[in-house]
């Protein structure tokens, strides 16, 4: 975070506090002059029984005294449980004040911290394409050279691609604009072509799988394909270049499951509940060496919802993450 920033934040957070000792103090203040006022009508009234004393019975005397005290009695409690009102109204107020701050900071930070990755992300493949294509515009290379310069350059417009794609149907999605045309489809064939693409895309990995045949599924293949893709992607950046990544997909009688199951770094157990929001991403973007921008497990999410399914992470022993979405029948 800019240092501007953290002077804006914490210049923000002793204001606040101020203003809320200020007010707590006002409301004190506000009290202790009442219970004084209360004190000196009280006294005032003592006194005038004392100067009419003469003329009043036992009685009269003892039951003007007796109201006294009750009216005294009655105030004070009066201005407790206005004070103790106003006191619970000014903490939930503050409460709800400094949760929605910090609330608002942390989306702020989330934004700084994907407006970066998604500079790097972006600027990284355009730099690698234009550079082949100068390569190759500038030497004779021989054909083996420029095959390998054109599957590069392809492979990075594909992730390119694929990052464009990540960002425009997030978007889409968060604002309800994005039409899903859903039809009977082949996860199954869906599913090999992602792990084909993959296998292309990283020769040196071993995609290990058990797909049942035909499994078919009422939903939308651009969107469905986008959440294959997040979670190879995921296993991919996560995990050892030597690691296998194992696919299966099973039909029950209850739907049909999915799993992709990586050996890397595995995931903490407080990150679990917040590897699916939208821009998280674990670490900082100054320390974290991995690409991304924190949407793929938030596309995930929305579009395994979005088919009536549901996407669940859990340890994969000794090591590793298995992510699972279920899609029920």
């Amino acid at each position: 975070m800019p240092d501007a920033s953290r002077r804006t934040i914490r210049r923000t957070t002793v204001i606040y506090w101020m203003l809320l000792i200020y007010i707590i103090a006002a409301l004190a203040w506000w009290f202790i002059s009442l219970e004084k006022q209360n004190t000196r009508i009280a006294q005032l009234q003592y006194n005038s029984i004392n100067i009419e004393k003469n003329s009043l019975s036992p009685s009269q005397l003892t039951d003007k005294t007796f109201a006294i005290d009750k009216e005294v009695k009655k105030n004070t409690w009066k201005y407790v449980a206005e004070g103790i009102t106003f006191l619970i109204l000014i903490l939930i107020g503050a409460v709800f004040v400094y949760r929605s701050i910090s609330r608002q900071l942390k989306i702020q930070q989330q934004q700084q911290n994907f407006m970066m990755a998604i500079t790097h992300e972006l600027k990284t493949p355009i730099s690698v394409a234009r550079l082949n294509l100068e390569t190759l515009q500038k030497y004779n290379l021989d054909e083996e050279k420029k095959q390998k310069i054109i599957r590069t350059t392809l492979d990075e417009t594909s992730r390119l691609d694929f990052l464009t794609n990540n960002i425009l149907v997030a978007a889409q999605l968060e604002s309800n604009n994005f039409k899903a045309e859903k039809e009977e489809l082949d996860l199954t064939a869906l599913l090999k072509d992602c792990i084909r693409q993959f296998s292309n895309r990283f020769p040196e990995r071993d995609f290990t799988e058990e797909i049942e045949a035909d499994t078919d599924i009422k939903g939308d293949s651009l969107l469905l394909q986008m959440l294959i893709n997040n979670l190879l992607e995921n296993a991919a950046k996560y995990s050892p270049k030597g690691s296998p990544i194992s696919t299966s997909l099973k039909k029950y009688r209850s739907g049909i499951e999915l799993q992709i199951k990586d050996e890397g770094i595995g995931i903490d157990q407080a990150e679990k509940d917040k590897i699916f929001n939208k821009f998280y991403r674990i670490g900082s973007e100054a320390t974290r060496k991995t690409k991304g921008t924190g949407l793929g497990l938030y596309l995930c999410r929305k579009i395994a919802k979005d088919h009536n399914g549901d996407i669940t992470m859990t340890n994969n022993e000794p090591q590793g993450s298995i992510f699972a979405v279920t899609f029920k029948s």
